[in-house]
């Protein structure tokens, strides 16, 4: 039996595949990178090699070839990155997850991993879980998402990796250990800890509203951090502020020179509520920025993360919404 291995054959095969696989290359590579513009961008380079230079054998499944070339060129994008200087802190890009939560621990199955180290596609995309991946190489980074995430065996992604076996447990190894400072922080983005940030978020915004320093300061863990991502195209702290006196001066004085008249909504991003404000400015401060809360065991909010860059934005809806 002949197979057809024209140019129009060749290109309606990989228009087929690259349909069928899009959103599971672009969860990969947005996982990979934290930028929804560069998993865009990325999948979109997927697609051209997948015409230009398709598998040897087309009859074969494509996914594990298309995810082998969407993991490299996500490697090579974040080692381009890391090169680059940016200004301020780093955050991932906020992406809608909408009504999705982790299910319970004990509904994670997997016959080569505990639940210890296993996580699933909602607290992957965690911005707690994306920064944490910061501390990995792109290489571990690979390896932790492909098997601790997408399930894959220390073949299959010994193989999309271009790595011996040997390797890939090694590599995986030291990912994993490069994780320790966040599993034994770990929170989940179950139900209830939804509802719970949901909560604390809601009281912190009445309290900037209000000048609250007392109730913002009572809000705050000791040692919360707050990171502000302006990429340097808006007014944006540029060095991490910690400690909740610190915090609290620094978000009462911008919540005391909002304009009157902004757009608050709430939505889930990355799991989690987020708010998100849009509102008309002067030249140089953001018109629109993302605003989420992280809170701990006891209730307390430990991180404040405020992303403003408009190219890191362009994955949240215009369109505001109250939270239930």
């Amino acid at each position: 039996m002949t197979h057809d291995y024209s140019a129009e054959a060749i290109h309606a095969a990989a228009s087929r595949e690259f349909q069928a696989h899009r959103q599971f290359l672009w969860g990969l590579c947005y996982r990979m990178t934290g930028s929804a513009a560069d998993a865009d961008d990325l999948v979109q380079e997927t697609f051209v090699r997948a015409i230009e230079r398709p598998p040897v054998d087309m009859r074969a499944g494509w996914r594990a070839w298309l995810a082998r070339v969407a993991t490299n060129l996500a490697i090579d994008a974040l080692r381009r990155r890391k090169r680059r200087e940016y200004i301020g802190p780093w955050l991932p890009a906020p992406i809608d997850t909408g009504d999705e939560a982790s299910p319970p621990a004990h509904e994670i199955v997997s016959p080569e991993m505990s639940t210890e180290h296993r996580y699933d596609l909602i607290e992957s995309v965690s911005v707690a879980f994306l920064l944490a991946l910061e501390h990995l190489t792109p290489r571990q980074r690979a390896v932790l998402i492909l098997r601790d995430v997408f399930d894959y065996t220390v073949q299959e992604t010994a193989k999309a990796l271009d790595l011996t076996q040997s390797n890939v447990k090694v590599t995986h190894h030291r990912a994993r250990q490069a994780m320790t400072a966040y599993d034994e922080r770990r929170l989940r983005p179950t139900r209830d800890h939804q509802a719970r940030t949901a909560e604390r978020l809601r009281e912190f915004l009445v309290c900037l509203q209000n000048q609250d320093v007392a109730g913002v300061e009572a809000m705050l863990a000791k040692d919360v951090r707050s990171l502000n991502d302006g990429g340097g195209e808006f007014y944006a702290a540029r060095q991490p502020v910690v400690g909740s006196k610190n915090v609290a001066r620094l978000l009462l004085g911008l919540a005391a020179k909002r304009p009157r008249g902004e757009r608050l909504g709430f939505r889930m991003l990355n799991g989690f509520p987020a708010l998100v404000v849009e509102a008309a400015v002067p030249q140089g401060f953001a018109p629109r920025f993302v605003l989420q809360v992280e809170v701990d065991r006891d209730g307390a909010i430990e991180a404040v993360h405020t992303v403003l860059a408009t190219r890191k934005l362009l994955a949240v809806p215009f369109e505001t919404q109250a939270l239930q």
